[in-house]
């Protein structure tokens, strides 16, 4: 996999990520609550050896731009990770019991997809958080409420696939237990699918939480977001577009290194591509 560069890229960009999250109280050279109004809107400043510069600006409250970002790094990654995870085990069981077991399993749980899949996914994620109040944990409930459908899809067709497959007819006929031939030659064929669309969903979880930060659903608007950001740099664009750039490139990155990551894995992991 270190041969493919979109793994080093991707993996590179998240690892950059998680430093930045892990590390924020060391890297972020201010407190990013702390708002200095006789420092509003400072352009960026690259005097690293002054300690009252601030390398990317300040906000219209005079908050470091650079520390926020760093803090935010934080929010965005725990939604990516917590969602991600949640969304792939709830979509994922469903997928391979309706792909393996099939019958009115099968029906039921494809129809609950079909009319799942007719909600607009971002007006279903605003109203879903509305209803059960902003905060981090709501959103995480939003993301996996709506998005366990594209795991369960994806999953139900190559469980599907591999149930044709010679070796499962041989293990039927060596006398393994249903149970036995799902968990010991299913899951572990379905396992790279399910690696790459977590991948990808982690940078899908990045976007809805800026857009519900952006919208005012996340968590508080003093707290350091990407999308209260993004929010708050729209208003001042002319003014100040350090704040809407720098939120910008950081979600840009964050999901191009998602979705890099995933690509790479799909074609490492994928006997075919390979």
């Amino acid at each position: 996999m270190l041969r493919n560069w979109r793994v080093l890229l991707g993996g590179g960009l998240l690892l950059a990520l998680a430093i930045a999250a892990v590390f924020a109280p060391v890297l972020a050279p201010y407190d990013p609550l702390d708002q200095d109004l006789a420092a509003q809107l400072v352009p960026p400043d690259w005097q690293f050896f002054n300690a009252a510069a601030h390398a990317l600006g300040t906000d219209s409250l005079g908050r470091d731009v650079l520390s926020r970002l760093i803090w935010g790094s934080r929010v965005a990654l725990t939604v990516a990770l917590v969602a991600g995870a949640l969304t792939a085990l709830a979509g994922t069981a469903l997928g391979l019991a309706a792909g393996f077991f099939g019958g009115w399993l099968d029906a039921l749980i494809s129809r609950l997809v079909d009319v799942w899949s007719s909600f607009p996914p971002v007006l279903l994620s605003i109203i879903l958080v509305a209803l059960i109040g902003t905060g981090l944990w709501s959103v995480v409930v939003a993301i996996v409420v709506i998005d366990w459908t594209r795991f369960c899809r994806v999953v139900r067709a190559e469980t599907l696939k591999q149930r044709g497959m010679d070796y499962v007819d041989a293990a039927v006929v060596a006398g393994l237990a249903p149970r036995a031939i799902l968990w010991r030659e299913v899951v572990p064929n379905v396992l790279p699918l399910v690696l790459v669309l977590l991948t990808l969903e982690m940078g899908i979880a990045v976007v809805v939480e800026a857009i519900l930060s952006f919208v005012g659903l996340s968590i508080s608007s003093d707290a350091p977001s990407w999308g209260g950001m993004i929010a708050e740099g729209r208003t001042i664009v002319h003014e100040a577009p350090w704040v809407l750039v720098g939120a910008m490139a950081v979600l840009l990155a964050t999901v191009l290194g998602f979705n890099l990551l995933g690509d790479g894995l799909k074609a490492e992991l994928d006997p075919v591509l390979r």
